[in-house]
């Protein structure tokens, strides 16, 4: 546990300094523990609200969060991660859905990495109120049943899009993960209110306090000192790396 509980520290500090939970790579490293894979989400969720928490606070108070403008992304996304929080799922679906969406995630952050940073809010591409609305519905759903904020997805669109600067769609991420969470771990409790393993996450407490302490040492380094490039580009290297190591457990359960 103490060996997990680091790697999650630095997991909060890395994600957290980018404007995400990190719900992707605290499942990947519990599946690699040999956690239950159903209490999985329930332990990221939370774990994702710790560190957002914080994320959401520094980055709003350096300005660098508008709420009205990712709230369609958001209302859209809340009732949907919601129910996909409810869907039971296989483990190598569960595993095999995370791995890919985050690869193509990755792949298109990286590649958005090349776009100037300062141009962004200036040429952003415009968005209908439906548009925003299916987005995020969809990537709620997504992050649902996989157990994460959604974040991770939600970045790669708007970088596409141009919405903002790098800090901006950090910050938006950071507001976007919490509620998603919130909602997602209202599903997944309602999963397994009626079940002996929802005891078994409280076993995990200790990583509840790595998280806290990494997410906001994390959260203070993106808010106010990192490059912006290097934001989009640590962002994109983390997606990719979380997502081969999954993609690997994915191939031994199919084979398995």
């Amino acid at each position: 546990m103490i060996l997990l509980a680091v790697l999650f520290f630095i997991t909060a500090l890395l994600y957290a300094s980018v404007g995400f939970g990190g719900g992707s790579t605290y499942n990947a490293l519990l599946v690699l523990h040999g956690a239950d894979y159903t209490v999985l989400p329930t332990i990221a969720l939370c774990c994702n609200i710790i560190v957002v928490a914080g994320g959401v606070w520094r980055f709003g108070a350096a300005g660098h969060i508008h709420i009205r403008r990712i709230l369609p992304f958001i209302a859209g996304s809340i009732p949907l991660a919601w129910f996909g929080g409810r869907l039971p799922v296989s483990e190598t679906v569960f595993v095999g859905l995370l791995g890919a969406s985050l690869l193509i995630a990755g792949v298109q952050l990286l590649y958005a990495t090349r776009a100037p940073a300062n141009s962004a809010a200036q040429s952003a591409l415009p968005a209908s109120l439906a548009l925003s609305l299916l987005i995020g519905g969809a990537l709620g759903f997504l992050a649902g049943i996989v157990g994460i904020g959604g974040g991770i997805f939600l970045a790669p669109v708007l970088y596409l899009m141009r919405w903002g600067t790098p800090r901006q769609i950090a910050g938006a991420c950071s507001f976007f993960i919490l509620v998603n969470s919130l909602s997602g771990l209202a599903g997944q409790l309602s999963k397994l209110i009626d079940s002996d393993i929802a005891g078994d996450a409280l076993a995990y407490w200790p990583l509840a306090l790595a998280v806290l302490l990494g997410g906001q040492i994390g959260s203070r380094l993106g808010a106010l000192r990192m490059p912006e490039k290097l934001i989009k580009r640590l962002t994109a290297v983390l997606m990719i790396y979380v997502a081969v190591r999954l993609l690997l457990r994915w191939r031994h359960l199919v084979a398995g």
